[in-house]
């Protein structure tokens, strides 16, 4: 049994359609909403220590909406998380 975890999210694993911002694009990748169940069946354990979003590329975000769509999933996702 884990005492606890830490959770690595890498951008690049959404797809290429919904995550230009990043230097490595993904067809066929995770959607918003694939994302989103996965994070909160995550955290759902009570268990997650942190979390980390990396490789996100702001300079490739022309308008910003990627980033936006990103942080609004892991914030909602957060939102719903156990209480530790």
């Amino acid at each position: 049994e884990l005492d606890g975890f830490f959770i690595h999210l890498d951008a690049d694993c959404l797809d290429d359609a919904i995550m230009p911002a990043v230097d490595f694009r993904v067809p066929g990748g995770l959607s918003w909403d694939e994302l989103s169940a996965a994070l909160r069946i995550i955290l759902a354990s009570g268990k997650a220590v942190g979390i980390e979003v990396t490789i996100y590329n702001p300079r490739l975000d022309e308008d910003g909406s990627a980033g936006r769509g990103l942080a609004d999933v892991v914030a909602a996702a957060l939102g719903t998380a156990a209480p530790v």
